[in-house]
């Protein structure tokens, strides 16, 4: 019995790293279910019995690079709390601006494949934000009721899942406008975007102002590795 576990196991993975290649050379548009089975040198049938779909390949793939992710690891394992609520956001914004510091690499191909997903049949894109939702959404959740237990923010609307989608939303677009050599916009001379983005999103989602001076201070201080200055609110 454990003889054949590993053999399908190992057949798994030979699968993975040649849909992952496939993946890489031809995006997810451009690669069939076909082609995976011939780059592993199986046939499709035999693909099927581990993978029922092109989507549930490639959400395998995913599973896999999240879970060798550290930054992720280390977001996941912090406990819920309005600073936690800083700086999830803090990473999001992170991530998109080196997506669009790097638009050739594999995560912008991935962003352009998900918004051309969504003029198409959204497979692609419905793929992306169930894995998003999965894995971090309830750390928004937790952390922003932990906030307003906290004082630190009020509700806002009856879904706070909402406001997780309208952050990832607002990032993914102002990364979109940056996405050309040429960007589609600017967001003006002399000012700090990236700071002000923070502030749209922190009073967004209900986040005072006291909690947003002290919060993301301290976590821009952290970032800078310099001591940071403690304001009003608590820590």
């Amino acid at each position: 019995m454990s003889t054949l576990r590993m053999t399908s196991d190992l057949r798994r993975q030979l699968i993975l790293g040649a849909a992952k290649r496939c993946f890489a050379r031809h995006g997810f548009a451009g690669t069939t279910t076909k082609s995976v089975a011939a780059a592993a040198s199986i046939s499709e049938g035999l693909l099927f019995k581990h993978f029922p779909t092109k989507s549930a390949l490639y959400a395998e793939i995913l599973a896999e690079e999240c879970a060798a992710d550290p930054v992720l690891h280390r977001l996941l394992e912090l406990e819920p709390s309005t600073e936690t609520l800083v700086i999830l956001i803090r990473e999001m914004i992170g991530h998109f601006r080196e997506v669009q510091a790097m638009p050739d690499l594999q995560e912008a191909q991935r962003l352009r494949l998900m918004l051309a997903s969504h003029l198409d049949d959204g497979e692609f894109a419905r793929l992306i934000y169930d894995k998003i939702g999965g894995l971090i959404g309830p750390v928004f959740e937790a952390s922003l009721k932990r906030a307003v237990e906290a004082e630190d923010a009020k509700p806002v609307g009856r879904e706070p899942m909402n406001l997780f989608w309208f952050v990832h939303h607002t990032l993914l677009m102002v990364t979109v406008t940056r996405l050309p050599a040429i960007p589609c916009l600017s967001y003006g001379e002399g000012v700090d975007p990236e700071r002000q983005l923070c502030e749209f999103i922190f009073r967004g989602i209900g986040l005072n102002e006291a909690a947003i001076t002290h919060y993301l201070d301290r976590d821009l201080a952290r970032e800078a590795g310099r001591p940071a200055i403690a304001e009003s609110a608590s820590p």
